[in-house]
């Protein structure tokens, strides 16, 4: 195995750890909410709780491209590994609702490290195909997203809540000391063999102009389907007793078909322009979560799984487009960027969750709104410039002349 193809086990590995840390609550909530329970009785303010973890999931990704310049990548990703796990311990110990959002938005903090960071590391990696490297990357954090509600539901229900965040606190922490006994693959020597091509301007603003609205749009999409999903699964089954005790399985292969479109999708995008593969997908999404808010049985689970392979799908060839437009000396710079202006939508996702339920009973009114955002990522989609040249670069030398 190259120096190289060990980093990117490490950055996949550190994938799972990042979506699987976020999406512990949603699950946990089903068994934590109790009638004299430490934090209550009610689904929606114990979720709400998660409000620090996104907001700070988000704000902490805005510095992550400066301390990488001055404390280099992997000490940031060994941070990311050891301080996630320990916030993760920490909230299986808390005994309040104030000790919970506290531990939670400290995991929350460290866990921002990763997308920024690990991203660009990635794909500085992978080559003469990201596409396909980010597709990997982005199953495997989808099996993250994927495994947090079974694997949840499993400990939570059989052991206890608090043993369902100490599991994952300690693996985390685990690659956290693993990795800093694996050498730092110099990126340098790959950049340098092959120098980025210039791009006119005026295309490059109209790309960062789209992935930075979609950033916002699918922030809140991605964090409150993910978040919701768990619930949603039991309330759409409740004419069907049988398959409640099954929820978490159903959330599993629910976004299990969003890690199956992610490496398609990674394929496909090495093969063909960014915006032809993304347009199909956000014609998909919008109908699809309309549908799902009044859909109930395996209708809901079927509509589901299609939603979330669109929107698993999507981040695929959002990763993709920093990679395709921007330069490797400010990628790491742009993917904080990107990932702060994301936190403006995924900060908004366990409030709009929690508020709409608590207020109308249900997440019908969640999932409209959803549906409603997923038309904005239809029209950023549409923006989106379509150039041969993503697929050819030394094509983008003859545009030169025109800025």
């Amino acid at each position: 195995m190259t120096e190289a193809q060990r980093q990117i086990v490490f950055i996949n590995a550190a994938h799972f750890i990042t979506h699987y840390s976020l999406l512990i609550l949603p699950t946990a909530v089903l068994v934590m909410a109790r009638p004299g329970g430490e934090f209550g009785s009610e689904y929606g303010p114990i979720v709400a709780l998660a409000t620090a973890m996104f907001v700070l999931y988000g704000v902490g990704s805005l510095p992550q491209g400066w301390l990488a310049a001055r404390f280099g990548r992997k000490a940031l990703m060994v941070t990311f590994c050891i301080g996630t796990g320990l916030s993760l311990i920490a909230a299986g110990f808390a005994t309040t609702p104030l000790l919970l959002a506290a531990t939670l938005g400290s995991a929350g903090l460290f866990a921002a490290i990763y997308h920024p960071i690990g991203t660009a590391m990635l794909v500085e990696s992978a080559g003469a195909t990201p596409g396909r490297s980010i597709g990997i990357n982005g199953v495997f954090g989808n099996i993250g997203v994927a495994s947090a509600p079974i694997v949840t539901a499993f400990l939570a229900g059989a052991i206890g809540w608090r043993v369902a965040f100490f599991v994952p606190g300690i693996v985390s922490v685990l690659l956290g000391l693993l990795w800093i006994r694996v050498p730092e693959y110099d990126h340098t020597a790959h950049v340098a063999a092959k120098p980025f091509p210039v791009i006119p301007k005026p295309i490059v603003r109209r790309a960062v102009i789209v992935l930075l609205a979609v950033a916002i749009v699918s922030g809140l999409v991605f964090n409150a389907f993910t978040l919701l999903l768990p619930k949603l699964m039991q309330e759409r089954l409740a004419s069907d007793t049988t398959l409640l005790p099954i929820v978490g399985a159903l959330a599993f292969f629910v976004t299990l078909c969003g890690a199956v479109t992610q490496f398609t999708v990674g394929r496909l995008i090495d093969r063909k322009t960014l915006k032809r593969v993304f347009v199909p997908l956000a014609v998909v999404l919008a109908p699809t979560l309309a549908a799902l808010a009044f859909a109930e049985g395996w209708i809901a689970v079927t509509l589901a799984g299609i939603a979330a392979a669109v929107i698993f799908g999507q981040v695929t060839i959002n990763e993709t487009m920093t990679a395709r437009y921007i330069a490797p000396p400010l990628r790491a710079k742009l993917y904080s960027i990107r990932f702060f202006v994301g936190f403006l939508g995924s900060a908004a996702a366990a409030p709009l969750v929690g508020i709409l339920h608590e207020r109308t009973g249900s997440l019908t009114a969640a999932t409209l709104v959803l549906a409603a955002f997923a038309v904005i990522t239809l029209l950023c989609a549409l923006f989106f410039p379509d150039r041969r040249e993503e697929l050819e670069p030394e094509l983008w030398q003859k545009l030169a002349p025109a800025e």
